[in-house]
């Protein structure tokens, strides 16, 4: 497979017949050769995803963006157009607990994450050597109640000057304002633990082995203003039981994180995730 004429192109549109025939016939007319498809109908949305790999070697991006419009504008078409060999442009925001930020890392030297990190955002200074190890920016800006709206500020100058097209929460302990998550709706994924809305706050294993939980887990979702209340990509559970103790807990949690996020960043920066009102579609 050639990258450099490799596209994926996803789709979203009301239901109707003959979208696939549109679309693998526009692929066809236009030299097109499908490598992967896949495809969702929603009933209770009545709703069409629609997610097409493909090779086209005798049209550029431009011109194939440019040829979709006819296609996608009679079918009221959402449709995204990306090509296959550039990495997705990320950046990290994390804060003193470093397991997921070294876990992402890691996958990305060794090609296992197709991302461009462009930056590393902490409000505390613990990781500014992990990120040279790997020669990723680091920038550190301290957030306070009084100096949160210059701090996101900030981020959002980084975000915007890298032409960043990912952020990824890797356990950053600020709660973003409104304005921030509305900023980078669709395109900012964070992780906790699955104990939400029960063990809130503090010490969340804790409050778990306190309680004799059986399972415990991760969620990995799009961040919008409802607190950790957005569109899920990735789920987790471990069994757990009486002999367990907190840091036994807490050792199994920190893996679930780590695993549950790297496979949501893995499968947005690979646009196989379609928002879906409250929901996703995830095409693996």
């Amino acid at each position: 497979m050639q990258l450099d004429a490799s596209y994926v192109l996803t789709l979203s549109c009301p239901d109707r017949p003959g979208i696939v025939h549109a679309v693998s016939g526009f692929l066809f007319q236009h030299g097109g050769n499908i490598e992967e498809a896949a495809q969702y109908n929603d009933h209770d949305t009545g709703l069409f995803f629609m997610r097409v790999q493909f090779t086209c070697e005798r049209l550029s991006h431009a011109e194939l963006r440019a040829l979709l419009e006819p296609l996608a504008q009679p079918l009221a078409m959402r449709c995204s157009l990306h090509r296959l060999a550039e990495p997705m442009r990320a950046v990290i925001f994390v804060s003193r607990a470093g397991h997921c930020l070294n876990d992402l890392l890691f996958r990305c030297k060794s090609g296992l994450l197709r991302l461009d990190l462009r930056a590393i955002v902490s409000n505390h200074r613990d990781f500014y050597q992990l990120a040279a190890s790997y020669n990723v920016p680091f920038h550190h800006l301290a957030v306070t109640p009084a100096s949160k709206a210059q701090a996101e500020a900030r981020q959002l100058e980084i975000i915007e000057s890298e032409a960043v097209e990912l952020v990824v929460l890797a356990r950053y302990m600020q709660v973003l304002s409104d304005p921030m998550c509305l900023a980078l709706a669709g395109r900012a994924i964070n992780i906790h633990h699955s104990f939400l809305p029960s063990f809130k706050g503090a010490r969340p294993y804790h409050q778990a082995h306190d309680r004799g939980v059986k399972l415990i887990g991760a969620t990995a979702h799009y961040v919008t203003p409802a607190l950790d209340e957005g569109p899920i990509i990735e789920q987790d559970v471990a069994r757990v039981d009486h002999t367990d103790t907190v840091q036994d807990l807490s050792a199994r949690g920190r893996d679930s994180e780590s695993q549950v996020l790297a496979r949501a960043v893995k499968w947005h920066s690979e646009h196989r995730v379609l928002l879906n009102g409250h929901k996703t579609v995830v095409f693996k």
